[in-house]
């Protein structure tokens, strides 16, 4: 385990995960039980009442739960044609910029998340049948972003640091 602010960062990225993966093991459990309901309706059991509406929201978290992990871990799709036979120095500065970007795009989804939570809240729209506040969702999902935004922040310093110091040591060992 790493220590320090990598280590606070992976830590928080770790849990969001485990927080998303807790809530797609919910949303599966509870489509499975609402299908099965379905198929014994002649027993007089039926479909969950609002499962579309609770895996709606469920899967909104847990899609954004994901993000921070992956981004810490480099885990996004990245495309190296080009980039394989460039030096050390010119695919850091290609780290920078995109965890730059990442980190643009990730704050913007959370300032749309938060400005649509507010929304939602104030006009106090409910969801169709379990009539539970929708802002609800959006705050659940705004954690995942906010989480995935400072993610992000913190994959920047890290890329600056390789950027001026190389890769560390255990990455350096890993990659030959």
């Amino acid at each position: 385990m790493r220590s320090g602010l990598d280590g606070i960062v992976e830590r928080l990225a770790f849990w969001m995960a485990m927080a998303g993966g807790a809530a797609l093991i919910a949303a599966v459990v509870l489509t499975v039980v609402s299908i099965v309901g379905r198929g014994l309706i002649f027993a007089g059991l039926g479909p969950i009442p609002g499962d579309f509406e609770l895996l709606e929201a469920g899967t909104a978290f847990a899609v954004l739960a994901f993000m921070p992990l992956c981004q810490y871990h480099r885990g996004h799709v990245t495309v190296d044609i080009f980039l394989s036979r460039a030096g050390r120095r010119p695919n850091a500065l290609i780290d920078v910029l995109a965890n730059l970007l990442m980190t643009g795009a990730a704050g913007v989804i959370a300032w749309r998340l938060c400005l649509g939570m507010l929304d939602k809240r104030s006009y106090g729209e409910t969801t169709f049948i379990l009539q539970f506040p929708i802002w609800w969702s959006y705050a659940a999902a705004l954690v995942g972003a906010v989480v995935f935004t400072l993610v992000c922040a913190y994959t920047v310093l890290r890329s600056l640091r390789e950027l001026r110091d190389g890769p560390p040591p255990h990455e350096t060992a890993a990659a030959a």
